[in-house]
């Protein structure tokens, strides 16, 4: 913690590492995934998130026990939605997270509507 003047809310320290150093350095995920795809943690997720120290892959894994967006993911772990695409690329490859498209391209515009609400929704939650 920084020192902070008596009274004022305490400020969190900067981070150490920059954003890139958790993904080695790597800015594109060898999938493509989409901010609004919704990534679940599978079974050997759940009991590799119990073996990892705390590291920004399990966080993520712990976070999607419940299904989460990529954007909300991002955002609860206060990182770049480019860092977070490559650690959930990661994590998908070796089948510890699954990631579900919310649309295909023959969606109508019905199924897109809805998915616009929910996504206006959950960043109000946000």
């Amino acid at each position: 913690m920084i020192d902070d003047p008596p009274g004022d809310e305490p400020r969190r320290s900067p981070a150490l590492a920059r954003p890139y150093a958790w993904t080695e350095g790597r800015t594109a995920p060898a999938v493509e995934i989409a901010v609004e795809a919704l990534v679940e943690t599978t079974a050997d997720g759940r009991a590799e998130a119990a073996y990892q120290t705390s590291s920004a892959p399990a966080e993520v894994l712990e976070l999607c026990v419940r299904p989460r967006s990529l954007m909300e993911i991002a955002a609860l772990l206060a990182l770049p939605l480019g860092v977070v695409r490559v650690l959930v690329s990661d994590l998908m490859q070796d089948y510890l997270v699954i990631v579900r498209d919310t649309l295909s391209d023959t969606a109508t515009w019905d199924e897109r509507h809805d998915l616009m609400e929910r996504v206006l929704h959950g960043l109000r939650d946000l």
